[in-house]
């Protein structure tokens, strides 16, 4: 069985929130505590990522080379886009929990009305 990445897990409930016209409660219940379980992941890859990135940032700054030119030749290395890629799946993670919350709280505001 294939392993998913995190981005790929995130990007996977991001799709069937996304594609899912009616998402039960109990589902989105398991799609926030996944999240929630995947967040954790998220920080842990963010530090590798940005360690990387300042170590080729610091391999830049060595080279006699100015701050300024230094910090464009980093930003625009394969470890700059592994650090945002990685600080872009926490912000989607954290905006579809917010999502999700929102989504769990109307919900429940629904059901409580129908009593």
């Amino acid at each position: 069985m294939e392993q998913l990445s995190i981005r790929e897990q995130v990007k996977k409930i991001q799709d069937e929130v996304r594609d899912t016209s009616d998402l039960f409660p109990a589902r989105a219940s398991e799609l926030l505590m996944t999240l929630s379980a995947l967040l954790g992941n998220i920080n842990d890859e963010i530090k590798k990522r940005e360690i990387e990135y300042n170590k080729v940032l610091l391999g830049f700054l060595d080279s006699n080379e100015k701050a300024n030119r230094a910090k464009i030749r980093a930003d625009i290395s394969p470890e700059y886009e592994n650090k945002m890629e990685a600080r872009n799946t926490k912000e989607l993670a954290i905006e579809l929990m917010r999502s999700l919350k929102y989504y769990l709280r109307a919900k429940g505001d629904e059901y409580q009305h129908t009593m």
